[in-house]
């Protein structure tokens, strides 16, 4: 199922309400919308009409709610932001996803796995970081953005109606130098923050060796106040009791003591 929304792609399933009758569906994740929200969505409709009718095929009341919440409801700023979003989108993903087929060289390390969904039905990916390694050959950057971006569509895919976000667990045992590559953590965040807003719920870190700890000074100042909100480094003491805080036991990794194995992003 496709992530983006046009005359030629599937609705999300976590899309396929609007702002009328969404509420109903996320009493349980706290997140209605607001008078100020609905007030402002047809400002923004008609905004992002004026920019380009086209947009229209490809946009709904929850994406547009995506992207004012992004810009603190801030019409101008949010519509400037969805229409920069979608010319990328048209240009970078042209046929509306990718397949595993277009990032072989990133699914062979087997380092992104996507099971089960959190207390707030939250869909869980697990990253493994010291899998990843910085890609000069074999499709280069591009290939790992294709890569990002098919990762962040399967999870939101696998979205139920009444969710648009979903967890990740970056797991950064065994992490070195070998795996550092700020140019493509960058990347990954760019994509995330501007293209994909008010999608991620949450990320914990787990295992995250000193020697990490100065590359993340270095990509700090690219994570926005919002995103820096949904990071948490886990103790390694506080591990399973951290995780269950919002995964049930049931729903929680095998590794880290719960009951469902990894399943590796392209199977999920």
């Amino acid at each position: 199922m496709a992530f983006w929304r046009s005359t030629t792609t599937t609705t999300l399933e976590s899309d396929k309400q609007d702002l009328t009758t969404i509420n109903a569906t996320t009493t349980m994740n706290k997140d209605t919308t607001t008078q100020s929200e609905i007030a402002k969505i047809p400002l923004m409709r008609a905004s992002i009409e004026a920019h380009d009718p086209s947009f229209m095929h490809e946009v709904n009341d929850l994406m547009m709610r995506r992207f004012l919440r992004a810009r603190d409801l801030d019409v101008e700023k949010g519509c400037a932001m969805l229409v920069k979003c979608l010319k990328w989108r048209r240009s970078f993903v042209p046929n509306g996803s990718f397949s595993a087929s277009e990032v072989p060289h990133e699914i062979s390390h087997n380092k992104v796995f996507a099971q089960g969904h959190d207390k707030s039905s939250r869909p869980i990916a697990v990253i493994f970081g010291s899998r990843h390694f910085q890609n000069n050959k074999h499709g280069g950057l591009d290939e790992f953005k294709r890569f990002v971006v098919y990762a962040f569509d399967k999870l939101c895919a696998s979205m139920p109606a009444g969710q648009e976000k979903f967890v990740g667990i970056a797991e950064l045992k065994g992490w070195g130098y070998s795996n550092s590559d700020v140019r493509g953590y960058i990347a990954a965040l760019t994509i995330l923050q501007e293209y994909y807003p008010e999608r991620l719920g949450k990320l914990f870190i787990l295992h995250a060796p000193y020697i990490f700890m100065k590359v993340w000074k270095i990509i700090y100042p690219f994570i926005d106040n919002n995103t820096r909100k949904k990071i948490v480094f886990v103790e390694n003491k506080k591990l399973k009791s951290t995780l269950l805080e919002d995964i049930e036991e049931s729903q929680l990794p095998e590794i880290y003591g719960g009951q469902l194995p990894l399943v590796p992003i392209q199977d999920s």
